[in-house]
């Protein structure tokens, strides 16, 4: 048990000073003994690994089982480290070119690995290959999630995009495409025809690992 409660220590030596457990428990708050709620996510961090990593692939719902955790404060400790997440994609800079299936795979690797649920995005280029902008257009369940393709092509117009990459997650880990990933492949790639708008790729985030429709021959 540490001798110094998170909040004292931070305000002494900067939350810089503060290990996984002391910061957890800054972000959800002190109960009647701070000490206790530090044990609290220490036992947490302790029952998955001691990995960040791993509790960011927990849902809200599956935090709030943990003691000392409600949903509320659940939910406060997925919003800090999904800030954690958005931080590291600042710091690439907003003028992002995209030279291959391994950039977008870069770039959306910490963004949608180790979710909980299926979620997709579309990326919108310009003719320079440069990102003019990211949405995500459907979130999903543990296996599959709806995209509504007016959605994605709204976000191509409202940016002036020329090209569109599609993106999603499988949460198995497994990134090999399904019917219904080639199904809306070949949706998207209609649409986009029609609206002279290239489809560059359609990219399923794995474990690691990615599936690339283009580099498969699929686009």
């Amino acid at each position: 048990m540490l001798n110094v409660p998170a909040r004292e220590k931070a305000l002494k030596e900067g939350v810089v000073a503060l290990e996984n457990a002391e910061l957890l428990a800054l972000v959800v708050g002190s109960g009647r003994n701070d000490r206790t709620r530090e044990g609290q996510m220490g036992t947490l961090l302790h029952r998955h690994g001691d990995s960040l990593r791993a509790l960011g692939m927990l849902s809200a719902e599956e935090l709030s089982q943990h003691e000392g955790l409600d949903r509320s404060k659940a939910l406060a400790l997925q919003a800090s480290l999904e800030l954690g997440r958005r931080l590291l994609e600042e710091e690439r800079g907003k003028k992002v070119q995209i030279k291959g299936t391994g950039d977008i795979y870069e770039y959306f690797r910490i963004r949608m690995t180790d979710r909980p649920q299926e979620e997709c995005h579309v990326m919108v280029l310009d003719t320079k290959n440069q990102v003019l902008a990211t949405h995500l257009v459907s979130l999903g369940g543990l296996t599959q999630t709806s995209v509504d393709v007016r959605v994605v092509m709204r976000y191509a117009l409202l940016h002036s995009g020329t090209q569109i990459v599609l993106v999603h997650n499988h949460p198995s880990g497994n990134p090999a495409p399904s019917r219904e990933d080639e199904a809306l492949t070949q949706t998207v790639a209609k649409a986009c025809q029609a609206l002279r708008i290239r489809l560059m790729d359609h990219v399923i985030i794995g474990d690691n690992t990615y599936y690339s429709f283009y580099e498969h021959d699929k686009i």
